[in-house]
């Protein structure tokens, strides 16, 4: 199996040398690739995709800012591998946690599988960041008479046909809930398993806002009024 890593990048110059380094200097189980997409940066971070030299690394450039879903649709038409997962380039994510999210897939006990976070002092970006994304994913819950834990997750890995086959309109944040409120509409349940996690400050770059969480909710309201148009495997 090969595993495509989809990263989002937008004014990361800080911190993107060591998320590449970090991305690339895991020990996974199969073959990858690095699909990287500058969302139309305005620092130094496309020079640093310039100077990257790997040859599991693909950058793909955006003339300008469109979001985390367009940069995310961008990666997957670039991907090549027959599974997914997203990687955000901000550190707050462990890639090592990404070979124990595909040990039930090699299994063959899940087809999709999140990171499931674990909030605490040292790893909550504020209390009502904390709340909110509980509030969302209890949403999804009711509407959906599931049980999942974290419906922001970054880390949702899946087969790379099945993402494309969701369709994901929503361009910015609004797509993590558009991609589970899909999943869930059509019968997928997504396999949990705990990761790391250490969320940044808005000084550090924090993008995510109260809105977002908003549009989360009506993302998921939509969802749960249409019809499914897939079967679940």
């Amino acid at each position: 199996m090969k595993l495509s890593i989809l990263m989002p990048v937008y004014n990361e110059e800080a911190r993107l040398p060591e998320a590449l380094k970090q991305a690339l200097d895991v020990d996974y189980p199969c073959d990858v690739e690095l699909v990287v997409v500058d969302d139309g940066s305005k620092d130094g971070t496309r020079e640093i995709l310039q100077r990257a030299d790997d040859p599991r690394l693909r950058v793909v450039l955006h003339e300008r800012n469109q979001g985390k879903g367009a940069a995310i649709k961008t990666a997957v038409a670039q991907a090549t591998g027959e599974y997914m997962v997203i990687l955000d380039a901000d550190l707050e994510y462990d890639p090592q946690d990404i070979p124990r999210l595909l040990a039930p897939v090699l299994d063959e006990r899940a087809t999709v599988v999140y990171g499931n976070r674990t909030f605490g002092g040292h790893s909550s970006f504020s209390f009502w960041y904390v709340m909110g994304n509980r509030g969302v994913t209890t949403a999804a819950n009711i509407l959906f008479n599931c049980y999942i834990g974290d419906l922001e997750t970054c880390f949702k890995l899946m087969p790379l046909e099945l993402y494309r086959s969701l369709n994901i309109k929503s361009k910015g944040f609004g797509m993590e809930a558009e991609v589970t409120g899909k999943l869930l509409r059509n019968g997928y349940r997504p396999y949990e398993l705990p990761i790391s996690y250490r969320a940044r400050t808005r000084e550090e770059g924090k993008k995510i806002t109260a809105m977002d969480g908003v549009e989360a909710l009506w993302i998921l309201l939509r969802e749960r009024l249409r019809r499914p148009s897939l079967t679940a495997k």
